[in-house]
């Protein structure tokens, strides 16, 4: 992308961040159910220990980094960040449940971290790098604030044929015209850091030595496609506001389609849908 293209596309994606926070707040458990292999190995993985610094980018509403922070116990320090502000008061209002105290919230684009050199033993990142501008700058940056012997975990969603959820209803959307055809990486989109051999290589071109990635499994339980659409809608980025701008009709003939291809995920009344993430341990 040219220089115009990519501030045009951080502006959208913060857009997009700001618009569906509320309802992806509402979403928070259902999410987080999906998510829990992933959150347990980049937690596991990472190995904070009581003292400890972390910060958590793109961070959502914070679930990871929650997580990771109950370990560094009361003197450690957890920084919670999102570029999206309406994202981060929600996370704030999701540690205030968890009473979670040793944690500052702060808005960081992770491409350009208001941090100095050396400053953090441990970053965490679940499905935020392959949705940046820049994520070779991300990394770059998330290397440059680590400590000498620091770690990084990072999630990223597996290749499109093995996450139905999403390349489904992306394709079904993208044959009406309704949101452009994915590009090929490096251009940022959900499957932008798809495959571990991309993956391993923008890690070690941020400076990272030492790189593991492993694939983690997640499942979808869906009890109709109604819940399907309204998940998608209220969580999924540019498929979701997509849904959001559809007519009754329009939105009908989606459902039906979707419907035809979820047939071979039917489980009793509802739907089974596997997903792979890519998890990666970096230092």
């Amino acid at each position: 992308m040219n220089s115009g293209t990519i501030a045009d596309y951080r502006s959208a994606m913060y857009e997009i961040a700001e618009v569906i926070a509320p309802t992806w707040e509402r979403r928070r458990a259902e999410v987080e159910e999906v998510s829990r292999p992933v959150r347990e190995w980049m937690v596991r993985e990472l190995g904070p220990r009581d003292g400890d610094t972390v910060l958590e980018l793109a961070a959502g509403l914070g679930e990871t980094g929650f997580d990771a922070g109950a370990m560094v116990g009361h003197r450690g320090h957890l920084i919670s960040s999102d570029f999206s502000p309406a994202m981060l008061d929600a996370a704030r209002r999701r540690g205030a449940e968890r009473s979670v105290g040793n944690v500052e919230y702060r808005v960081i684009d992770a491409e350009r971290i208001e941090l100095d050199d050396d400053s953090v033993d441990h970053v965490l990142c679940r499905f935020g790098y392959m949705l940046m501008a820049d994520p070779a700058a991300a990394l770059a940056e998330t290397r440059r604030v680590l400590r000498p012997g620091g770690r990084l975990t990072l999630a990223v969603w597996g290749p499109p044929e093995q996450n139905p959820f999403f390349a489904i209803l992306g394709i079904n959307l993208t044959t009406r015209g309704l949101i452009p055809p994915p590009e090929p990486p490096p251009a940022p989109g959900l499957f932008n850091m798809a495959s571990a051999e991309r993956t391993t290589a923008l890690l070690h071109g941020a400076g990272f030595v030492d790189v593991r990635t492993e694939e983690v499994p997640v499942r979808f339980r869906l009890r109709d496609l109604d819940e399907y659409i309204g998940l998608v809608a209220d969580t999924a980025g540019p498929l979701g506001l997509a849904l959001r701008g559809l007519s009754d009709p329009e939105l009908a003939d989606v459902k039906a389609e979707v419907e035809e291809s979820f047939g071979r995920f039917a489980a009793g009344t509802g739907y089974r849908l596997p997903g792979l993430t890519l998890c990666a341990l970096a230092s």
